[in-house]
């Protein structure tokens, strides 16, 4: 027997829109119930992690006092709680505490304590920001997974890409200060570049032969995983659109809008060394863009190539000494190790120091 309430036809539309409207309310309780959870467990641990460290050092400073304080604590723990609390994971706990000891906060009449930690962030966050033994680094990290709601697959990738890195290799000192103390803050074009961009989830092996059309549709199909890597901001326009000019066309690899710069950004992809004419093409899509595209809201465009290797001589030479415009970066399609990422990300950093100084003198 049907028991299923009919609906008439006419209220159907309706049905449908309050249907849709608490469907809506009841996802966005029990995610904020999770996350509830997930912050609550957040604090415990700083707690327990900061009780082992208050009991060794009143019971004793013998390692192994320690060793036997948490394998009790381990065994009582397991028993009435379940898994979670092994060896391995309170040290994780201890170690927690030590790292964030200044989140404690007082209540005015000292009565109360309340620990500060961001509700976006689970524990696996935490677990994965204390691999991270710099606490300008760790700063960085922990406040751009927050904004961005990094996953922890995400946050694992950049802390193993070195983003904070690669973003103050161009900067001077005050502004790698305010990245460790404001994350990424946007306010220019510079300040959404790194280098080298690393495209590692396109899949190519080493060695690996390809041509920019297979660059291009390999972004595309990993369009995801290139905006985070490219940051925040970004949105995705189209690929190959044409542009004619008196009969001829062109067609640049692709287009982006920048949300919080509003403006568009052109990118060309170059899997060869970087010449003047490539500079110049580029050149040309960012003044059509100007001059055809935009509207008057819209701040100046962006031009940015993406090329396996570059002299940056040769963009310097062929650019306006004034260029606020037009930038080029490498990629790497392969997460390289830590030697050669240091070794970039120092070349970076000289050849940035090199541009402030003759900006200071030309100034």
């Amino acid at each position: 027997m049907n028991t299923k309430p009919e609906i008439h036809e006419s209220l159907k539309g309706g049905v449908e829109g309050v249907y849709q409207s608490v469907a809506k309310l009841i996802r966005q309780a029990r995610s904020n119930v999770l996350k509830s959870v997930n912050h609550e467990q957040v604090i415990a641990y700083w707690k327990i992690g900061k009780k082992i460290v208050e009991e060794e050092q009143a019971g004793g400073e013998r390692a192994e006092y320690g060793k036997t304080l948490l394998e009790n604590l381990s065994a009582r723990l397991n028993r009435e709680f379940g898994k979670g609390f092994g060896k391995s994971n309170l040290k994780y706990m201890r170690q927690f505490f030590l790292v964030y000891q200044d989140r404690i906060c007082h209540e005015p009449r000292g009565e109360f304590e309340t620990v500060t930690f961001n509700p976006n962030l689970s524990w696996t966050h935490y677990r994965i920001l204390l691999k991270e033994s710099r606490p300008e680094a760790r700063n960085f990290y922990e406040l751009e997974a927050a904004k961005n709601y990094w996953s922890t697959a995400q946050l694992e990738r950049q802390m193993t890409s070195f983003l904070f890195d690669r973003l103050a290799a161009s900067k001077n000192s005050e502004e790698v200060m305010a990245l460790a103390n404001q994350g990424q803050v946007i306010r220019r074009p510079e300040d959404t570049l790194k280098e080298p961009i690393v495209l590692d989830f396109l899949g190519y092996k080493e060695h690996h032969a390809y041509t920019e059309t297979d660059l291009e549709g390999a972004i595309i199909a990993h369009l995801q995983e290139f905006l985070l890597e490219m940051g925040e901001g970004f949105a995705f326009l189209g690929r190959q659109k044409r542009i004619t000019i008196e009969g001829d066309h062109f067609y640049p690899d692709l287009v982006f809008y920048h949300i919080l710069l509003k403006c568009y950004v052109v990118i060309d992809l170059k899997v060869e060394k970087l010449t003047h004419g490539d500079v110049g093409q580029i050149l040309m899509y960012v003044n059509y863009y100007d001059r055809t595209i935009k509207q008057k809201d819209d701040g100046p465009t962006i031009g940015l190539l993406l090329c396996a290797d570059k002299n940056e001589a040769v963009v310097q030479y062929t650019l306006p000494e004034n260029n606020q415009q037009i930038f080029a970066g490498k990629y790497q399609l392969h997460l390289p190790t830590t030697e050669q990422l240091k070794a970039e990300i120092q070349r970076e950093y000289q050849e940035a120091q090199l541009r402030f100084q003759q900006a200071k003198e030309q100034g």
